[in-house]
């Protein structure tokens, strides 16, 4: 009996909040309101709408608002924001979201995958979608059956369209969350050391160029954002990503994203249309938020002209991705080989910073190798700067290239990188 009540209780609230739904979605629409950009005069509707209700219920006309705020709270959701994903999104230990199929909504808190208690109905997931692309300008259909786009706080839509994806469209949303603006954050979060965030913070000053490897979700987008931070402000950068996940604090940045075709076919501008148009900007820095294709031959190029230059991609380990990077370029065309591609990938990276999960869904700094530039059987030579042993971060012998780039910026690197006296690493060694 006790289950029946229940049942019959979370069925009326279910009409209520319907009901109450339509009447704001009425007032929204009468006074012109914009909810995806004006959610404040959304939520003061939907006060007003839950208040007026509440008032008739003394009549006994109507059914009392079980919680005003908990409902207010919802009709805002569904009205300005994403729905009954909203709660994920609001959450800041949610990483990221994604929907299988209606029934099966999964969230990452920390690394780690959950199966929520959350059903959806097809309606609904294909109307959040809907939303989503409004919000940002950007469109899926049968021609255009894939879809990035950034949602007004930052988050990442990615969607499949059904047919692609079997039985259902499939939606990821990966947050933007926060947790580090700068180097030294990363410190405080245990990702690195905090010799090894100064001595990465002190490269990017001297200008080396920095690619920052590592799986998916290990804080590569994060660590790209810190690393930019340290760029000193008389810069000017030009940044260049599929869709805009890059935030730094600099006076003179310009960042540009990719952009889809149109309904007839045209107006498509690819990331490697970017790299090439940011070089006509003056950049004293270049960015590419992620490299996976033949863009790679053009950032190459760039960073071998003598532009200052980071980015990002995925590969399993430093040694890995430059092995990616000299694969890459060939993808750009039939004339370009293998025997140019390999020594002007030794000649252009100097550093690169690989990342990784822990056991406990830790984002970790796992290694930071050099690129000295010495190329043997087309294998590019590393040498290993930090590496992590035993759960620690530690210092080994290797040195960065390009020492002179140091000097000019005024950091002695040798000391930078030197072995504090007395320290357990040190003690080791003489042991």
């Amino acid at each position: 009996m006790a289950i029946t009540t229940a049942g019959r209780h979370a069925q009326t609230r279910s009409v209520l909040v319907d009901l109450l739904d339509e009447r704001v979605r009425d007032l929204v629409r009468r006074e012109g309101v914009d909810p995806q950009r004006d959610a404040g005069v959304v939520r003061r509707i939907a006060e007003g709408v839950v208040r007026a209700h509440d008032e008739r219920s003394l009549t006994g006309q109507v059914e009392p608002v079980p919680d005003v705020d908990v409902v207010v709270g919802e009709l805002v959701a569904r009205v300005a924001g994403f729905g009954p994903l909203q709660e994920f999104l609001d959450d800041p230990e949610v990483e990221e979201i994604w929907i299988n199929d209606p029934s099966r909504v999964f969230v990452a808190r920390r690394g780690r995958h959950e199966l929520t208690n959350l059903m959806l109905s097809a309606a609904q997931v294909t109307e959040l979608v809907e939303r989503m692309l409004k919000s940002s300008g950007r469109r899926l259909d049968l021609s255009q059956p894939f879809v990035d786009a950034m949602l007004p706080e930052g988050h990442r839509l990615h969607v499949v369209l059904e047919g692609i994806s079997r039985g259902f469209s499939a939606v990821n949303i990966r947050k933007f969350v926060l947790r580090a603006a700068r180097v030294a954050d990363l410190v405080e979060l245990g990702s690195m050391t905090p010799r090894a965030a100064g001595f990465l913070e002190a490269s990017v000053r001297a200008g080396l160029n920095i690619m920052v490897a590592g799986g998916t979700q290990t804080g590569k987008t994060t660590m790209l954002n810190c690393l930019a931070a340290a760029i000193p402000g008389g810069e000017r950068i030009v940044s260049v990503e599929e869709v805009f996940e890059l935030r730094f604090p600099h006076p003179d940045w310009v960042p540009m994203q990719t952009r889809q075709s149109g309904l007839e076919g045209t107006g498509e501008i690819r990331l490697r249309d970017l790299v090439k148009e940011s070089l006509r900007m003056r950049p004293s820095r270049l960015i590419v938020g992620e490299v996976r294709a033949e863009e790679c031959l053009d950032l190459l190029l760039a960073l071998n002209a003598g532009l200052p230059g980071m980015g990002t991609l995925h590969a399993n380990s430093a040694r890995e991705a430059l092995v990616k990077m000299c694969t890459l370029p060939l993808l750009a065309g039939e004339n370009i080989s293998a025997r140019f591609v390999v020594p002007t990938v030794a000649s252009s990276v100097d550093l690169v910073v690989h990342l990784g999960l822990d056991q406990h869904g830790v984002r970790r700094v796992n290694e930071i190798v050099a690129v000295p530039g010495r190329v043997e059987n087309d294998i590019i030579e590393v040498e290993p700067i930090f590496e992590r042993r035993g759960g620690d971060l530690r210092r080994t012998r290797g040195m960065p290239p390009r020492v002179e780039l140091y000097e000019r910026a005024g950091i002695d690197v040798h000391a930078l990188l030197a072995e504090p006296t007395g320290s357990p690493e040190q003690a080791r060694e003489v042991s």
